[in-house]
């Protein structure tokens, strides 16, 4: 007890050196490492832009959906996540090490144009390295790129003003375990500098243990990583029970676990075999904080029309309902707000207790459900050789029923 007290303390004390807000923590994962062969892309989003939506862009060479800032898109061409129609996906998080920007200069200013420009115009990972080499300099980048593409490609590049570094996780020499995870340092920049090691170290843990049989799936790292309570350094996982009640007060600090009170969305792109058609990569999509989300199955095609009225803008909540419906949440999680930096105290009960009626505990299982119900269709499209649109629509239609029947109870 006398260790743990001395440990809150440290972290208390650590709050005036909390990490920035643009706080993600990814991974790219070659086809090696997943069950049935495709490749993943994975960002947990953190940023000061909590309120998201997925949006539709009907791009100059390729159309995507990606997920977006609510209160400044479409006046700033950013993106955060998205894929498009050639099943090229990408993403970024924030690097803290590789520029040493001047006063007032915006760190990564560039990263969010860059994202939606090149879902415009890139098929593959080789057209993002031609990308990279032909922007004009120096680009106002400092992120780490994940990319996969429909031929199979799976690649992290660290990126400053003039220059970049490509890992392949296809290539055992960059990619050993067959994923590349990264947070807000990179490996080329200097050393010991930038945010994110603990939650670097956990992502790392896991993935590892699931690539080792070859299970690294969406499904997994919504459970496993988007919403891990471990942190390492302290040896702690908040589900063991011991921060509950009666063993705990049910609080605790929000410092490290990989979702975070800045976490807008996680997204998992899943991408397609280099023999199925582009039009089968799936974005499975958590808008809000992870563990009082629910992640939904989302398609390039026929999204112009018929993406779900729970992933788009809503002007009303002037965010996606289901990030509005996430957040609402969260704020009851994050409810103390007596003086200055309180809230980064966590009611661990309003998620998880004894009595099984937690926010996780209630719409994980919802969760599953949809999982439940999208994979064997997935499956079914997969062998037919392309989604089948009315299908898909149906399939829209029973999420949205399931997923507004999850909240109603819990917002009202």
């Amino acid at each position: 007890m006398v260790k743990r007290i001395f440990l809150m303390l440290g972290l208390l004390a650590a709050f005036t050196l909390a990490e920035p807000a643009k706080a993600c923590t990814s991974a790219v994962v070659s086809g090696k490492a997943t069950p049935d062969g495709r490749p993943l892309l994975w960002k947990n989003r953190d940023t000061g832009y909590l309120r998201n939506h997925i949006a539709y862009v009907k791009g100059e060479k390729y159309d995507f959906i990606a997920d977006v800032n609510s209160d400044n898109f479409p006046e700033l061409k950013e993106a955060w996540i998205g894929t498009n129609s050639a099943g090229f996906a990408l993403m970024n998080t924030q690097s803290y090490n590789l520029v040493d920007v001047r006063d007032g200069e915006e760190r990564g200013a560039a990263n969010g144009r860059i994202i939606y420009r090149a879902l415009e115009v890139c098929a593959t990972v080789e057209d993002f390295c031609h990308f990279l080499d032909t922007i004009s300099k120096p680009s106002l980048i400092e992120a780490n790129f994940g990319v996969i593409d429909a031929q199979g490609g799976a690649a992290m590049f660290e990126v400053d003003y003039y220059k970049y570094v490509m890992y392949d996780a296809n290539n055992p020499k960059d990619a050993p375990y067959g994923y590349i995870a990264r947070t807000n340092f990179s490996f080329a920049g200097e050393v010991n500098r930038g945010a994110g090691y603990v939650r670097y170290m956990e992502a790392d843990r896991v993935l590892m243990k699931a690539s080792a049989t070859g299970g690294v799936t969406p499904q997994g790292i919504f459970n496993d990583l988007s919403r891990s309570f471990r942190n390492g350094m302290l040896d702690i996982d908040l589900r063991s029970g011991e921060f509950n009640r009666p063993q705990g007060s049910g609080w605790f600090v929000d410092q490290d676990f990989i979702p975070r009170n800045s976490t807008a969305c996680s997204v998992v792109v899943q991408g397609v075999r280099s023999d199925e058609k582009a039009e089968l990569t799936t974005m499975w999509t958590l808008l809000g904080y992870p563990p009082t989300g629910i992640a939904v199955p989302l398609w390039v095609k026929g999204a112009d029309k018929s993406l779900p009225s729970v992933v788009c803008l809503d002007k009303a909540c002037t965010a996606a309902p289901l990030s509005d419906w996430s957040l609402r949440l969260s704020d009851n999680v994050f409810c103390y707000n007596q003086g200055m930096g309180t809230n980064h105290y966590l009611n661990w009960e309003k998620l998880y207790n004894a009595e099984g009626n937690g926010y996780m505990q209630r719409l994980v299982p919802v969760e599953a459900e949809v999982f439940g119900r999208t994979v064997p269709l997935l499956n079914d499209w997969r062998k037919q050789g392309s989604i089948d649109s009315q299908e898909m629509q149906a399939l829209y239609q029973e999420v949205e029923t399931l997923v507004r029947n999850a909240y109603r109870p819990l917002i009202e």
